[in-house]
């Protein structure tokens, strides 16, 4: 008897502009959030946080013209909690050129998921300095947290399954699903 294959199934949850309707509601809740951005830095998550903390400093930067956002990028495999269950994959050289000490570092991230590449964050950041605040912005939120971490700000809360995928791109979040034959 042949065994069938589970299928996948896709969906759309946000489209390419409710993507970038998200990321400029982010940037000006940083902004308001913070009194002014003069202090805020940001540090995108390698690799799908790098993209959004550019566009993100980018819409910051037109709300308070006067301003450059410092920008950064933060590899967190080699501190991450679950290096002998799954494989170390480098998403590239961590980038921070730019003091972080009593700065307020917003750590920048496409999905939050189970909190466990955040807290690898929080840790790889201490080689960096000492900031006076971390927070945290997401575009998607899609629960199952093993950890008590919780984002500043969130493009949208999107329910999934454990098994789904969950990819995060400028021209939109897909969804995919393995359903069963």
């Amino acid at each position: 008897m042949k065994q069938e294959q589970p299928r996948s199934s896709s969906r759309t949850a946000l489209s390419g502009p409710d993507v970038q309707r998200a990321i400029s509601r982010i940037a000006h809740e940083i902004v308001e959030r913070n009194h002014g951005a003069q202090n805020v830095v940001l540090v995108g998550l390698q690799r799908g946080g790098t993209w959004i903390a550019d566009a993100l400093a980018e819409r910051i930067c037109a709300i308070e013209p006067e301003l450059t956002i410092p920008n950064g990028s933060l590899d967190v495999s080699m501190h991450r909690d679950d290096i002998g269950i799954r494989p170390i994959v480098p998403g590239a050289i961590s980038d921070i050129s730019f003091d972080i000490n009593g700065a307020i570092v917003v750590l920048v991230d496409d999905v939050l998921y189970t909190g466990r590449t955040v807290r690898a964050a929080l840790e790889a950041l201490n080689n960096f300095g000492r900031p006076q605040a971390v927070q945290l912005a997401v575009i998607v939120d899609r629960g199952h947290r093993e950890l008590p971490i919780r984002p500043d700000f969130v493009g949208k809360n999107l329910p999934t399954q454990i098994g789904d995928e969950v990819v995060v791109s400028d021209s939109g979040v897909v969804i995919t699903a393995e359903v069963s034959p």
